[in-house]
């Protein structure tokens, strides 16, 4: 017989939302969207799957209601399907860094011993930022930056950090970001920054948590040219 306890039938709903989250990559599908709108192509290669396989996640995430699509030409466009899903993924990743002593000693290995500096806050940045006494750095991949970040943030993509280093101004603190306080790629910038002998540190976590908090966010590739332009001006005014 069916059940007809509606307790029961609500707790077998929720269900769908638990089971569409218990793999690995489509939380690193979450952690991806959260930067932003992104193509099926895009996520495959910032979670490293086939683009079978990550179409294969993102069609479970869609039938439990996480994200949505879009199709524009050829492409089809995946998004969270609100706010609400950053948060609930947040909530798993806190719960699960509290409870579960192997969560903290992969992030003890993995990372905090990466760099035992304190990292810089997000209103603190904010604030540096708005005065022009630091320098923000944003290291994740282009298609991300283009999607939305932190506004006056310089794009320079972490692989491509040691060839452009000539064109950051000096004497100036940098700040580096990337997706989230499980990404290295702003520990590795800020490491190929140290080592070129900058003053270098990175955001306590990334920007989805930037966006989350309320904080001002651009979209777009165009100011990746005129923040360049003015660090150039910086840099010369400082000679």
């Amino acid at each position: 017989m069916p059940n007809k306890n509606p307790k029961q039938r609500l707790y077998s709903e929720l269900t769908r939302v638990a089971k569409a989250l218990s793999s690995p990559g489509r939380l690193e599908l979450i952690e991806l969207l959260a930067q932003g709108e992104c193509t099926v192509e895009v996520l495959a290669r910032g979670a490293g799957l086939s683009i079978a396989n990550a179409s294969h996640h993102l069609q479970v995430l869609r039938e439990a209601r996480l994200v949505e699509a879009r199709k524009e030409g050829q492409y089809v466009h995946y998004r969270l399907a609100g706010p609400d899903v950053f948060g609930l993924f947040r909530t798993l990743r806190s719960v699960g860094g509290r409870r579960l002593a192997e969560v903290d000693q992969i992030l003890q290995t993995y990372l905090r011993t990466r760099d035992v500096l304190e990292p810089v806050g997000r209103r603190d940045l904010l604030k540096r930022a708005e005065e022009g006494t630091v320098i923000v750095l944003d290291v994740r991949p282009p298609e991300e930056y283009r999607a939305g970040h932190i506004p006056g943030a310089i794009s320079v993509p972490v692989e491509k950090l040691g060839a452009r280093l000539a064109d950051l101004p000096r004497g100036k603190e940098i700040v580096a970001y990337c997706r989230g306080p499980y990404c290295v790629m702003a520990f590795d910038a800020v490491k190929v920054l140290r080592a070129h002998g900058r003053k270098a540190r990175r955001l306590e976590d990334g920007f989805p948590e930037w966006r989350a908090a309320g904080l001002p966010v651009a979209a777009g590739a165009e100011e990746t040219e005129g923040v360049s332009r003015r660090a150039t001006r910086g840099r010369r005014g400082s000679r």
